[in-house]
């Protein structure tokens, strides 16, 4: 195993190496437990991203939240759930990633109940605010305890492309069972279900996780703490605020100019600090750099596109609310099925190959959207996005291979912290840095192909500054 032993002994220790069976590197029954239980943590985040998104109508006329104010059901979530990711994932490598995995299930499922249960407007946004904080704590925990408890190699890509799978799956499956849960139970349910979800994996957890951290624990950069959380506080607010409002507010102009300002001092804090949150000399390691770009823009243009044809079927082809769920229903069985090639792909062609080919079929099957029409083009649609996903999932977990491969394991929460802040970035800024486009053109179906254009194009650029930016140098 790759899990450092060397400050723990007993029973514990020896856990940590009963995940694959003697010789042959197949997953033991109890490796599959661990990985069920970091998975299931993992895809019940990713529902919570989504599950609300179709209940705002129904939950803003239930708290008498108004439709401007509804932005921040989402918001109160995005803020502290991207903002402190970096922050817990490297607390979770100086003192615990299990016990504060743990710690994050514990305050998710509490504020989940407190979302559930919410009364007014501020005990709502209270609780959402408090969820994104649980999933700042147990989204980098997570993975970190993945790529720390599986060996790098075929075991770790399997469980990488597993754990892709269900955080893709989770995504869509929100829109599909938001809808329906909200129809029939309303939507204080979806809550529930997330409540109900956190006790069961809390549950099992403890007994299956093995605890991990760096042994020699050295003092938090506090600096660079306050810094990096301050930059990504601002850049998520701003560009959330924006992506409701545009960036003619004020409140956006100069929180976006604090975000920016922060993040470059704490590029230069980490420069000089001791024992920094963030090494800069991983940063500049080429699959570390470009793996993370190459992310950023995977996540950022497929949440895009989503957005942009969810306007397009209820806007344009005037389908309900039930029935876009349902095509997107279809990208999350088409998710399924590439999550379970993924992995045989990465171990043909590497990450690096399979990262840039994901982002160039992703590119050029979301250009083949611009053949919908203002007729029946559910179908074209529905069968362009679902390839398209599929390429994305490859994106997904190839660059997730790709910038945590080598990184030694008192740095993976640092490693896993960039991968899922880079996620949760990118899922924040494709919107209202595209989105904006879809109200442009002379109508929304004008704006909608503006979009998918440069969306596709932003794509196929990043295939190719990844692959040149990747490629092996000569000696």
């Amino acid at each position: 195993m790759t899990i450092d032993t060397r400050t723990r002994t007993g029973p514990e220790a020896a856990r940590l190496h009963d995940t694959t069976a003697p010789g042959d590197g197949r997953l033991t029954g109890r490796a599959r437990l661990v990985l069920f239980v970091l998975c299931a943590a993992q895809f019940m985040v990713a529902l919570d991203f989504s599950v609300l998104n179709v209940a705002l109508p129904a939950l803003g006329r239930d708290l008498g939240l108004s439709t401007s104010a509804l932005q921040w059901a989402v918001t109160a979530f995005a803020l502290p759930s991207g903002g402190f990711l970096l922050l817990f994932g490297r607390i979770a490598d100086l003192f615990g990633r299990k016990k504060l995995f743990l710690t994050g299930l514990v305050l998710f499922g509490a504020a989940s109940l407190l979302v559930t249960l919410a009364w007014d407007p501020a005990s709502f946004l209270t609780g959402r605010a408090l969820q994104g904080l649980g999933a700042a704590v147990i989204v980098p925990t997570g993975m970190s305890l993945l790529t720390t408890t599986f060996p790098e190699g075929p075991l770790r890509d399997k469980a990488l492309g597993i754990s892709g799978t269900l955080l893709s799956l989770g995504f869509t499956v929100g829109m599909v069972l938001g809808g329906v849960m909200t129809d029939t139970l309303g939507w204080r349910s979806t809550m529930a279900l997330l409540a109900l979800a956190a006790v069961i994996v809390l549950c099992l957890a403890p007994r299956l996780l093995p605890e991990s951290r760096t042994p020699d624990r050295p003092r938090l950069d506090v600096p660079g703490a306050v810094t990096v959380t301050g930059g990504l506080l601002a850049l998520i607010y701003a560009l959330s605020t924006a992506a409701e409002h545009g960036f003619g507010g004020a409140d956006v102009r100069i929180t976006l100019a604090a975000g920016i300002v922060l993040l470059a001092a704490f590029v230069v804090v980490e420069s000089k600090a001791a024992a920094p949150l963030v090494s800069l000399p991983m940063l500049k390691r080429r699959t570390v750099a470009w793996g993370n770009i190459g992310g950023l823009l995977t996540f950022s243009m497929m949440s895009t596109v989503i957005f942009v044809l969810t306007l397009y079927l209820q806007e344009t082809l005037h389908l309900s609310s039930f029935t876009t769920g349902l095509v997107f229903g279809v990208q999350g069985v088409a998710s399924i099925l590439a999550g379970s090639f993924a992995p045989r792909v990465i171990g043909l062609f590497g990450p690096r190959r399979t990262l840039v080919g994901s982002l160039l079929g992703q590119g050029l099957f979301t250009a083949a959207l611009l053949a919908v029409g203002t007729g029946s083009g559910a179908l074209v649609a529905t069968a362009a996005v679902s390839v398209a996903s599929m390429f994305h999932l490859g994106a997904i977990i190839s660059y997730g291979i790709l910038v945590t491969s080598g990184v030694p394991d008192a740095e993976q929460g640092l490693a896993t912290g960039l991968v899922t802040t880079t996620q949760q970035v990118g899922l924040t800024i494709g919107i209202p840095l595209l989105g904006v486009l879809a109200t442009t053109g002379t109508s929304l179906f004008d704006g909608v192909r503006t979009v998918l254009a440069v969306d596709a194009a932003l794509l196929v650029l990043a295939a190719l500054l990844v692959a040149a930016g990747t490629a092996r140098r000569r000696a």
